[in-house]
């Protein structure tokens, strides 16, 4: 155990952070007891350590949220943020903004994670809850499922009650129910039609999120600005997208057959789907002729073949192209699906310079501004025929992880011996 000569109270925050750093390093190190009943007592201590560490990480959180720190690292969200960075899975950090933005609004539950009384899981359940409701019913509701997890509920069965939390405020506070189609919860999707007189109707539903991928897997590719002069504003793309599919304008998912030159030239070497799935040589030959498949062939050394040149922007099939190699934006680390991507040029283009399939890669919105704004923060690499983007720092180097303080080294004070 160490001995601090300065205490925690006149530390700074990265110190007190670097102390912790060197204690979990130590613990790390040191086998777990023998003893059940110890690594029990010890476990449940050590969670309670934990979940107050949660309550710092969330104030941190709030203030990178807040300020858009981020972006200064060409990292366009919070969200993106805290998986490149810290390699967190996209629930784990949607789960950490939701609790960072809505715990200045939880007075009761902020207080009891920083003192290690309120568990995360709880925490995080009950800031979930109240994010779309109000300061007055988020006090209401806060009562509602703090006395629920005080009566031994557990946080899977206060999340359940936090999907009715609506339900409960109003019945808190006496108000009466809600409307019948909101009392159907929301795992069943639901959508009423109500015509109006001149004969256009109002649409009102809720999708559940299994429904919900697929409304955006629909319509998001359509809903897309038709050009630099569609003045039209999201919903009106939505609505026009949703009357396409509706009318049968919208044609049925394209599949895509990627093969080598040789295989349709009667080689044994298969083919695969844009999931992976390989495809016999004898078969892609056939799917090849086939209405409604689209083949991508490629040449020596997995370049696509040129689809297209000269042309400012990029074509159809040089797009179709492109979306079978990036699955998302070429920016390491960013998710958005390459469907929903802008087509960039590498280099940059400039009149006359050519737009060829090598040449071009997908980045989303944020990232091809970006990219273009803040060129010395892009280091740009290429494997296996795909561009590969890694943001920089603001001064243009690659950032490295900081490293763990030594154990031993005294963040607080250079006098401190340690006890074995």
């Amino acid at each position: 155990m160490s001995s601090i000569v300065a205490g925690p109270e006149s530390a700074s925050t990265q110190q007190l952070v670097e102390a912790a750093s060197v204690i979990f390093s130590e613990l790390a190190d040191r086998a777990a007891p023998e003893s059940g009943t110890a690594c029990m007592e010890l476990a449940e201590a050590l969670s309670t350590v934990t979940d107050q560490a949660e309550h710092v990480l969330a104030g941190l959180i709030a203030v990178v949220d807040r300020t858009g720190e981020m972006k200064h690292w060409g990292l366009p969200s919070t969200q993106a943020w805290l998986r490149c960075r810290m390699g967190m899975r996209e629930g784990r950090a949607k789960e950490r903004i939701t609790l960072a933005r809505q715990l200045h609004r939880l007075g009761r539950v902020d207080k009891g994670l920083a003192a290690g009384e309120l568990s995360f899981g709880y925490a995080a359940t009950i800031a979930d809850a109240v994010q779309r409701l109000n300061d007055d019913d988020t006090a209401a509701a806060e009562d509602i499922l703090l006395t629920a997890a005080g009566e031994g509920l557990s946080a899977g069965k206060v999340a359940k009650l936090g999907g009715k939390i609506h339900d409960l405020v109003r019945e808190h506070n006496g108000e009466e129910k809600p409307p019948e189609d909101v009392q159907r919860g929301y795992e069943r999707s639901w959508v009423t039609v109500s015509r109006s007189l001149d004969g256009g109707c109002y649409l009102k539903g809720w999708l559940n999120p299994e429904d919900t991928a697929i409304l955006d897997g629909t319509l998001a590719p359509l809903a897309k600005p038709a050009g630099v002069d569609d003045r039209r504003d999201l919903g009106e793309r939505t609505a026009a997208a949703l009357t396409s599919v509706l009318a049968g304008g919208h044609g049925a998912t394209r599949v895509t057959v990627i093969a080598d030159l040789e295989t349709l030239a009667g080689a044994d070497t298969p083919g695969r789907l844009r999931d992976g799935t390989p495809i016999p040589a004898e078969q892609v030959r056939r799917l090849a002729l086939t209405a409604g498949v689209s083949p991508l062939i490629f040449g020596r050394g997995h370049v696509p073949l040129y689809l297209g040149h000269t042309v400012r922007i990029a074509s159809a099939g040089q797009r179709r192209a492109l979306e079978t190699l990036y699955d998302t934006c070429a920016v390491h680390g960013c998710e958005v699906p390459g469907f929903l991507c802008e087509v960039d040029h590498v280099d940059g283009w400039a009149l006359g310079s050519p737009t060829d399939i090598d040449k071009l890669t997908l980045c989303c919105g944020w990232h091809n501004r970006w990219k273009h704004t803040n060129p010395q923060q892009i280091q740009i690499s290429k494997t296996d025929g795909r561009y590969i983007y890694r943001t920089l720092a603001p001064d243009g180097i690659a950032r490295a992880r900081r490293s763990t303080p030594e154990p031993g080294a005294n963040p607080w004070h250079h006098d401190q011996s340690l006890a074995a």
